[in-house]
C-alpha cells in the first residue's frame, strides 16, 4: 500500500514518522517529577567560621593558589572537614562571604552562601580584595553540594 503512494507522499510519511519517534523518544526520556524537586533539610550541622591562621598548612597552600579565580572546595584531616569558599578578586575591600545555611541531607552536605558587598557609605579602597570563607565542622564521609 505505501509504494502505491505518490513520491512526495512518502517522503512526507517517511519524515512525519521519523518525527513522531523522535518526539516519542524525547517524552519518554524527559520522565516525570514530583512537584518537589528540593531535598528535604536535613539537621543543621554545627560550625565555625575560621580565618586563614587556624587552618592546616596544606590547606593554605590550596586557597593561595586558587586565590585568583572564585573557587569552592573541601578539605578532610579525618576529625575535622573545611569546606572554603573563594570568590575571586573584588573590586576594592568590604567584602565577604556570609554562611545562610549549613545542613545534612539523607546523601549530602548541603552549604548555602552569599557574598557580601561594603555597606553603602563604607570606603571601598582601590586594591582587590580576595574575600575567602574557612568553615570547620565535623567530619562526615559525604559530598558537599554548593549552593
Amino acid at each position: 500500500m505505501f509504494r502505491r503512494l505518490p513520491r512526495r507522499a512518502r517522503k512526507v510519511l517517511t519524515v512525519l514518522g521519523v518525527l513522531t519517534v523522535i518526539l516519542g523518544g524525547i517524552a519518554a526520556f524527559t520522565g516525570c517529577q514530583s512537584g518537589n524537586s528540593e531535598e528535604t533539610q536535613g539537621e543543621d550541622l554545627e560550625f565555625t567560621v575560621i580565618g586563614e591562621a587556624d587552618i592546616p598548612a596544606a590547606l593554605k597552600e590550596l586557597i593561595d593558589k586558587k586565590r585568583e579565580k572564585p573557587f569552592k572546595l573541601t578539605y578532610a584531616d579525618g576529625q575535622e572537614m573545611y569546606i572554603v569558599i573563594g570568590e575571586g578578586p573584588q573590586k576594592g575591600g568590604g567584602y565577604s562571604v556570609a554562611v545562610k545555611a549549613l545542613y545534612e541531607t539523607d546523601n549530602s552536605i548541603v552549604i548555602r552562601t552569599e557574598l557580601m558587598g561594603p555597606e553603602a557609605g563604607e570606603a571601598k579602597g582601590t586594591e582587590n580584595s580576595y574575600p575567602v570563607l574557612i568553615v570547620k565542622t565535623e567530619y562526615r564521609d559525604k559530598p558537599v553540594v554548593f549552593r
